[in-house]
């Protein structure tokens, strides 16, 4: 029989995770238009968007009238850039680098129609 690992040991491995967050996008591939959001759970922010797609449910009101008039179906999730959290870095230090990069994000597409 394998070893079943501890509820300390799984603690202790949930803890030392890599942690990914990152700035996304959810695009209108109809109209182009695009929410810009960060998140510290990239992966996690990816999966709610698919449940969404796949239920029906809007991730934003921000988008909810094109996300009814389109069904979901016309949004894809894009990722623009990871940020790994630092060894030595909070939880608040790593959401307020995050929050820096979509900034930096929101600067670059200027140029775009966004939610």
């Amino acid at each position: 029989m394998a070893d079943t690992p501890t509820r300390k040991e799984m603690s202790r491995q949930y803890q030392e995770r890599e942690i990914v967050g990152g700035v996304y996008a959810i695009r209108n591939t109809q109209n182009g238009k695009m929410l810009i959001e960060a998140a510290a759970d990239l992966r996690g922010s990816q999966n709610r968007f698919a449940f969404a797609q796949s239920t029906g449910s809007c991730v934003s009101m921000k988008l909810q009238s094109d996300w009814n008039a389109q069904d979901g179906k016309a949004f894809v999730f894009e990722p623009l850039e990871e940020l790994k959290k630092g060894e030595n870095q909070t939880m608040a230090q790593f959401k307020e680098d995050l929050e820096t990069l979509k900034e930096f994000w929101l600067e670059k597409l200027a140029e775009q129609e966004l939610y």
